[in-house]
């Protein structure tokens, strides 16, 4: 016997897609204040829309000094005695750049061979409007929500979610709940039913070399002076030894070696190299000794995510420039404290430094642990029973090498759990250009969405309480 819910979302479905296409015309960039409007736009969407449904206390949520981009809160209390979910999402985007490697404007919309291509499409606009959709559904056939439901929807997840704890802290009564349910963090593979149970963490910084006051001639100053851009080459160079292990010391501290059950299971899980790699056209790279998943779940990794300087326009200028740029960033695995795994890397580069130069640090972003949901969590035992109930497999359960920082933060601050339900799927070029999401996936989620939703309708309350530590 088919759902009503479901029945009726899928019927609605040609609208959902046209909301998503109006959604991905703001460019809600949180990390470019040129796109201030298009975050702006994009909050007001998304007010009126849980407006709409009946969403009651909506507020905007921010630390107490009131800065950075807020968070969207609503609420439907609509089942006493049921569980409380706060549902998780984020409206703002990665940076569209390079423009130029779009093959369709990156802030329209624009469908082709059943996708739907634009920035912030799959990460995370097109997962959050299956999850309000879904729950509009219910309003609409049942009158009500079969649990309780608070919307969390956040602001700044793309720059590390810097005004996260903050938020948390302040709020923390409004946002308690029984556990998260997040329709953030993407599918592994399109192939594969799964569902993602840990993520890293995240920890980052930007960096300058200066050796000069100025530009330099260098014909006048070539061989007297330091040029910038060779002692930041060595500094970045330093941060790995020549089997990829980062140099520098203390980095590791609280990190375990993979258990030969964890690599067991890990070996257990259908992966192809070639396919892998083969797709971007890559070879496997990495810290000697680990497999490409153990290295891609279970291992930490620092990356220099942009590095600069010096005259880089058409053609020759004899010049030493001042100063060099770099962007860091490091993703972390359980045991590791983002702050004392940065300050190792700090540490190293201040011992590398030559004292020709100096070193400044600057761009700090927001920084969180690694996490993983507990193996018996009755939200996690919903998840499991929604998708094969849906997809009629047993979903597999892995990891994701990516952050998503709610994860971490919202266990800490407010003792609860977080299943990540994301429809969107790891091939979907978030964070690159020509980001896309798979119209299916739009079917697909709404019915897993629907169902995970009477799942928990089942779960009694006590069952949540040996996880909320708060």
């Amino acid at each position: 016997m088919s759902d009503p819910v479901v029945t009726h979302a899928l019927a609605h479905e040609t609208q959902l897609i046209e909301d998503l296409k109006t959604l991905v015309a703001f460019p809600s960039v949180g990390a470019d204040p040129a796109m201030a409007q298009g975050m702006e736009d994009a909050r007001v969407f998304i007010e009126q829309r849980i407006a709409a449904m009946g969403f009651q206390n909506t507020q905007r949520l921010t630390p107490p000094d009131g800065s950075g981009h807020a968070a969207l809160y609503g609420e439907r209390m609509d089942a006493p005695g049921k569980p409380t979910m706060l549902i998780y999402a984020h409206y703002d985007v990665q940076p569209a750049d390079p423009l130029e490697k779009w093959n369709t404007p990156p802030f329209t919309a624009t469908e082709a061979d059943g996708k739907l291509f634009g920035r912030g499409i799959s990460d995370d606009k097109a997962p959050m409007m299956i999850a309000l959709d879904t729950l509009a559904a219910f309003i609409a056939v049942e009158g009500r929500l079969p649990i309780n439901v608070k919307l969390l929807i956040e602001g700044e997840e793309e720059t590390g979610s810097p005004s996260l704890i903050g938020i948390l802290e302040t709020h923390r009564d409004l946002l308690a709940a029984d556990a998260v349910l997040s329709a953030d963090g993407a599918r592994w593979r399109p192939d594969l039913v799964a569902l993602n149970v840990g993520s890293r963490g995240n920890t980052g910084f930007e960096m300058r070399v200066q050796t000069a006051t100025q530009d330099l001639h260098s014909g006048r100053f070539g061989g007297i002076v330091a040029n910038p851009l060779h002692v930041m080459s060595k500094l970045v160079a330093s941060l790995h030894d020549a089997d990829g292990r980062i140099a520098a010391t203390g980095f590791y501290d609280g990190v375990t070696e993979p258990t030969q059950a964890e690599r067991a299971e890990l070996a257990a899980i259908p992966s192809n190299d070639a396919n892998t790699f083969g797709a971007i056209d890559a070879a496997p790279h990495g810290e000697a000794g680990y497999s490409t998943l153990e290295r891609l779940w279970m291992r930490p990794t620092l990356d220099v995510n942009g590095m600069w300087g010096g005259y880089i326009g058409a053609g020759s200028k004899t010049v030493i420039p001042n100063e060099a740029f770099a962007k860091i960033t490091m993703r972390l695995v359980p045991g590791q404290v983002p702050q004392k795994a940065k300050q190792a890397v700090l540490d190293h580069l201040n011992a590398q430094l030559p004292d020709y130069a100096t070193l400044d640090i600057y761009g700090e972003r927001g920084q969180g642990g690694a996490y993983a949901v507990p193996p018996e969590h009755p939200l996690l035992g919903a998840a499991v029973t929604a998708l094969q109930k849906t997809s009629g497999q047993v979903p597999l359960k892995v990891r994701i090498g990516a952050s998503l920082p709610l994860t971490e933060i919202v266990h800490r601050i407010l003792g609860m759990d977080t299943v990540m339900f994301s429809f969107s799927l790891s091939d979907e070029n978030f964070h690159a250009p020509n980001e896309f999401f798979r119209l299916s996936s739009i079917t697909d989620g709404l019915a897993a969405w629907v169902q995970i939703i009477r799942e928990i309708a089942e779960i009694d309350r006590a069952d949540f309480a040996p996880y909320r530590r708060l």
